[in-house]
């Protein structure tokens, strides 16, 4: 079903039994992910009242990017910077009917590599305060901002979070590492579930509930990911996470649900109330994630993290919402001062 306006998700109606962070539970009215719609809106609010940030849209040469920049100023989320070739933004502007003299645009010659070297040199400075991936390979621009001397690392390892509206769960749910570290070891891990928390903090989650998830949900030799789970939650107990609980390892059943973890006997208050789960490894999460939006009815929101600013990554086979619910994560990201 089509929506009936360009915008139509900005506006979907919820239900809620209380005022509350975007996380609480409300009624999902319409397929286009109510709780989604109401995290652009908050981002919306929060720039104009405290300023738009200015996103930086890397190599926007195709009309996928150029139309995701028009669609971002008008829903007030930020200011959009094209950076890249001129020329070639121009004319992909010319195909898609797109006024590029609406944007600023900064001119950095042919070479995706190279406006995604100016990409980060001008985050460094604090041009801008955003980045998004435009036409560009993934690769190039994260080699960029990887760089140990020119990029934009931070004092946590480079990870990435999802958030989720699912159709069958009661509030947003997020998800981590499935994009970033391929099969990181238990130092990676803590970073990966430091920088998703501070993430959920920024959302307003006072008290993150994490599961952290396995095959099985008992510690297993055989199976090195439930001994990172261990020792995650041992260093959440030696409060490396204050206020946040922890706990794991966790079968993606009992994670998820609260009946299959007391039918194993499990007593915990993240089982089937999670608001963060994190994974063994990138196939994994990759696989859940796609699982997720593909079967699950979900849709979701994702963001690069641990740089020294928010980075969305987007993909040809995105909704327009997720894309423009990714910018809208960025901005409270980067403008929320709590």
């Amino acid at each position: 079903m089509r929506c009936p306006s360009r915008y139509a998700f900005l506006t979907s109606t919820k239900t809620t039994s209380e005022p509350g962070p975007f996380f609480a539970s409300q009624t999902v009215q319409s397929p286009t992910h109510s709780r989604l719609a109401l995290l652009v809106a908050r981002a919306s609010a929060l720039a104009a009242s405290r300023g738009a940030p200015r996103i930086g849209i890397v190599y926007p040469c195709d009309v996928l990017a150029l139309d995701a920049a028009v669609r971002i100023e008008e829903a007030g989320l930020a200011r959009p910077v094209l950076i890249g070739p001129r020329e070639q933004i121009a004319r992909a502007a010319d195909a898609a009917g797109i006024n590029v003299r609406r944007f600023e645009t900064v001119d950095c010659g042919e070479s995706a590599a190279l406006a995604a070297s100016r990409a980060t040199s001008l985050a460094r400075d604090g041009e801008v305060q955003v980045l998004m991936k435009g036409s560009l390979h993934t690769d190039e621009l994260m080699s960029a901002i990887v760089h140990k001397v020119t990029g934009l690392r931070g004092p946590t390892r480079i990870s990435h979070a999802f958030v989720f509206d699912l159709p069958r769960y009661h509030k947003l749910l997020a998800l981590t590492d499935c994009v970033v570290n391929i099969t990181p070891l238990l130092p990676a891990k803590r970073d990966i579930l430091t920088n998703a928390v501070a993430l959920l903090h920024k959302l307003g989650i006072e008290r993150p509930k994490v599961a952290i998830i396995a095959a099985v949900e008992t510690v297993s030799q055989a199976i090195p990911a439930t001994l990172d789970a261990q020792a995650l939650v041992a260093l959440a107990r030696q409060g490396e996470w204050p206020g946040v609980i922890v706990e794991g390892p966790f079968g993606f059943d009992n994670a998820i649900s609260a009946e299959a973890a007391l039918i194993k006997g499990m007593d915990s208050p993240v089982a089937g109330d999670p608001d963060l789960l994190v994974v063994p490894d990138l196939n994994a999460g990759n696989m859940l994630y796609k699982s997720f939006n593909y079967i699950g009815g979900g849709d979701c929101a994702g963001l690069v993290l641990g740089a020294t600013v928010p980075i969305v990554l987007t993909s040809r086979a995105d909704s327009l919402q997720s894309r423009i619910a990714s910018v809208a994560l960025a901005v409270l990201a980067c403008v929320r001062a709590d």
